[in-house]
C-alpha cells in the first residue's frame, strides 16, 4: 500500500499535526545532541513532543468540544513544557542554538495553532 493510498485519520489531515510531527523530528535531533550526562532532560524532551501530538490526536476524535478543548489544552500545555527544556538547553550550551531556534520557531507556531483551535 502507497503513502497515498493508505487509509487516514481526520487529525492526519490537519496542519497542526503536521507540524507538530514536524516538530517531534526536531525534539527528537535536540535529545540525541544533548551530552549523556542529560539524558534525563533528553527523555522529558521526547515525552513532552510525543504528547503534543498525542493529545491532538485524542482530541480530534472527541465529539464534544469541551473533551476535544481538553485535550488541545494539554497539548499546549506539554509544547510549553518543550519550550522550557529548549530554554535549559540553551542556557547550559547543550545543543547550538540554530538548532534550538528552528525547534523553537516551529514550536511557536504549533502552540498558535493550537490556541486558535481552542478559540
Amino acid at each position: 500500500m502507497t503513502e497515498q493510498s493508505r487509509p487516514t485519520f481526520s487529525f492526519e489531515t490537519l496542519d497542526v499535526y503536521e507540524r507538530a510531527i514536524e516538530f517531534v523530528a526536531q525534539a527528537t535531533e535536540i535529545a540525541t545532541r544533548m551530552p549523556p550526562g542529560h539524558a534525563p532532560l533528553a527523555d522529558q524532551l521526547r515525552r513532552a513532543s510525543v504528547s503534543v501530538v498525542l493529545n491532538i490526536a485524542v482530541g480530534s476524535g472527541r465529539v464534544r468540544k469541551l473533551d476535544a478543548d481538553r485535550h488541545r489544552a494539554i497539548a499546549r500545555g506539554s509544547a510549553m513544557e518543550c519550550a522550557a527544556i529548549l530554554d535549559v538547553c540553551r542556557v547550559l550550551m547543550l545543543v547550538d542554538a540554530i538548532r534550538l531556534d528552528e525547534a523553537r520557531t516551529l514550536l511557536v507556531r504549533v502552540v498558535q495553532m493550537l490556541c486558535r483551535m481552542c478559540g
